[in-house]
Parts: structure tokens; C-alpha cells; sequence
């Protein structure tokens, strides 16, 4: 799938990619409708919708939702009463942990954090290493990884024992049932013969296959970890279910393989804008295509909602949307970024990619 050129790099499926930022907005994001409890004839479903907004912009409309397997009336009538103690003002004020810390049962709080916190910039880099892991595996989309290997590429430091901490550990148990639990629902055009239909797809980010322990006898269960308790598998197998467009079509991007997923000590997933604005791009290279010398044309208002810079505080937004473009080409990923002549929010940013650190296959 990758000629001579490619063999530093991996490939990362480009309908993935064109709805990967979209799929992670959070409850910030103006286009962002509250979680809802749905049932209907296929089951019980929390979910939440990001609407079109900026159809110019190349924005898609998709729901984001967790089926809820096996609820009796009773369960379900008892999840409507947990679901109404979340208070999401607080959670977009002050923190998703304040915003739900009212409802009693654990699972109902996890559930919902699970999906209103959903792909991250944590959650991203676990994509992509799985991703760079397939290429090196070479077994199509399965994956085999150990927890150990993946924790230590997120640049996480290990304890005295030579492991991780149990928050680490369990975080990372979290993040990946998150993305095996989690559905995306959203259409792509479709063209039958003179027509332009429409074809909807659900697919997971990953699902997880098996898990393995490496000392027996120990109590750990996937769901149970994930739901009620804490801790981690030593090593999982995972399908990328976005996988096969990417072998079939020739529809990629190629990342390199040196590419940073490290996180910040100390600091919140949720303000990383350099893994944002990073995938943001890319996400626009594979809708807009990229322009004669690989430049992309934005609009400043549309980089500000997808990078989260939506207070009232212009100077505060400006000095970071900057800032983690100056972080972009310093890694050179990005060779240029120049602010395009306009009045009020018409104001454009031109960028040029560079082509050797990401490049579009389609």
C-alpha cells in the first residue's frame, strides 16, 4: 500500500480521518446537542448528535452513541432518574467530573463521562499508535499490543516496580472500551447512476477481540473495570473497523512514524490544541483536498470552534490559536500560516502543509 518513499511512515484510513475531529466535539462546541436517552425497535441507546453547521466548511452532521445491552423497564426507568441528575451547565463550566458527580449509580456516571469526554486528544493518540502498530504487525486491521507498550508511548513514566500507576492503568482500560463501545452514525454521498443518494454507516472506532491476564488467578473483568472498578488487561487484540477503506480504496493519510503521541504530566487532555488543530487539518485535507503548493484556505471563526477557543476572552484565544500554530511548525508539519485580508468573521488563514510530514493518498 506504500511505495519506497512511505516506508517511515503509516497510513491512517481517510474516512476515519474526515470525521475523527467532528466525532470528538465536546459539549463546548456550539454544533453540539445535549446527551439523550433514545429506545426504539433496536434497543436503548445515550446519545449525541453534532450538527451541520457550516456546510461550506465541509462540516459533517454525525451521532455519537453507547448501546445499552440487556436493560429491563425497570433499568431503563431507573437510567432516565440518573440521567436527570447531570447537570451539564456544570460540565461545560466547571469540569465533566463536577457536571455529573450528583448521580449516584457509577456505571450511569462512567457511561456518560465516556461519551461526553469520547475521542479526546488521549483517545486519539491511542488510535493512531494502534494504527502504527497495524502497519508494523502487517495482519490487516487486528492488532495485538501490550498495555505496558502503549502506556510507554503516551510518554507516560513508569513506577519504581517498573510498571504504571493504577490511575494510568485504569484511565487507559477506560479509553479503550470507550472506543470499542462507542458508535459513530453519519452518512456519505452516494452516486447511483444520476443521483446522489446517501449511505449511512455505523461503525466503532475499534472493537476489542480478547485480552489477556498475565498472572492467574486475578479479578479483572473488561466491562467491570470500565464500569464499576478499576485496572487493565496486559496485552488486548483490537479490529480498526475503519480499517478496510483504506486498503480497498487507496484512501489514507500518512503520518510519520516519529510522531509524538506523548500527553502532558499534569495537564488535561481536553487542552491539547496542538493534537487538535493537527487533526483538524488533516481531517480538511481529506474534504477539501489540499490547493496547488498544499495549502488549505479556513476561515478563522471555523479553526477557533473546532479548536474549543469559544470565550469571551479574543486576546486569551488569539495568543493560543498562535502559539500551537507556531508548535506545528516548529515540527514542521505546518511550513506557513499567514492571516488572509477581511473584515469580522470573515477573516481566512492560509496554511501550508508540509507533504513530507503528512501526505494525502486517495
Amino acid at each position: 500500500m506504500a511505495d519506497s518513499k512511505s516506508l517511515e511512515k503509516f497510513p491512517v484510513d481517510g474516512t476515519l480521518l474526515q470525521v475523527l475531529p467532528r466525532a470528538g466535539a465536546s459539549l463546548k462546541n456550539p454544533d453540539v446537542s445535549l446527551p439523550t436517552l433514545r429506545s426504539d425497535s433496536n434497543g436503548y441507546f445515550i446519545e449525541m448528535q453534532v450538527e451541520t453547521a457550516s456546510p461550506e466548511e465541509s462540516e459533517v452532521a454525525l451521532t455519537r452513541r453507547i448501546p445499552l445491552e440487556n436493560l429491563s423497564s425497570d433499568e431503563w426507568e431507573e437510567l432516565q432518574h440518573q440521567y436527570h441528575l447531570a447537570d451539564f451547565q456544570s460540565c461545560i463550566k466547571e469540569g465533566l467530573s463536577k457536571g455529573v458527580e450528583k448521580i449516584q449509580d457509577r456505571k450511569v456516571q462512567r457511561l456518560l463521562m465516556a461519551l461526553l469526554s469520547f475521542l479526546n486528544p488521549r483517545q486519539v493518540a491511542i488510535v493512531l499508535y494502534l494504527y502504527k502498530a497495524a502497519s508494523e504487525q502487517n495482519n490487516g486491521p487486528r492488532v495485538c499490543f501490550r498495555s505496558n507498550e502503549l502506556l510507554e508511548s503516551l510518554g507516560y513514566k513508569r513506577t519504581r516496580d517498573g510498571g504504571f500507576s493504577s490511575k494510568l492503568r485504569s484511565q487507559l482500560n477506560r479509553d479503550l472500551v470507550a472506543l470499542h463501545r462507542t458508535e459513530l452514525v453519519f452518512a456519505k454521498s452516494l452516486r447511483k447512476g444520476k443521483n446522489i443518494g446517501a449511505k449511512v454507516m455505523i461503525k466503532n472506532i475499534l472493537r476489542i477481540n480478547d485480552y489477556e491476564i498475565d498472572n492467574v488467578p486475578r479479578n479483572f473483568d473488561l466491562a467491570t473495570a470500565a464500569d464499576y472498578t478499576s485496572g487493565l488487561a496486559d496485552a488486548y487484540t483490537i479490529t480498526l473497523e475503519f480499517y478496510d477503506s483504506s486498503t480497498k480504496n487507496g484512501d489514507y493519510v500518512l503520518f510519520p512514524n516519529n510522531l509524538d503521541l506523548s500527553q502532558k504530566l499534569g495537564s488535561n487532555a481536553k487542552n491539547n490544541y496542538k493534537s487538535k488543530l493537527l487533526m483538524y487539518l488533516v481531517s480538511r485535507m481529506k474534504w477539501d483536498k489540499l490547493g496547488d503548493g498544499n495549502y488549505l484556505h479556513i476561515s478563522k471563526q471555523c479553526l477557533f470552534k473546532n479548536l474549543e477557543l469559544l470565550g469571551s476572552n479574543a486576546s486569551r484565544n488569539n495568543q493560543i490559536f498562535w502559539r500551537t500554530i507556531e508548535e506545528l511548525k516548529q515540527e514542521n508539519y505546518l511550513l506557513e500560516a499567514m492571516e488572509l485580508p477581511g473584515k469580522g468573521r470573515n477573516v481566512t488563514i492560509q496554511l501550508k502543509i508540509n507533504p513530507e510530514m503528512i501526505s494525502n493518498c486517495n
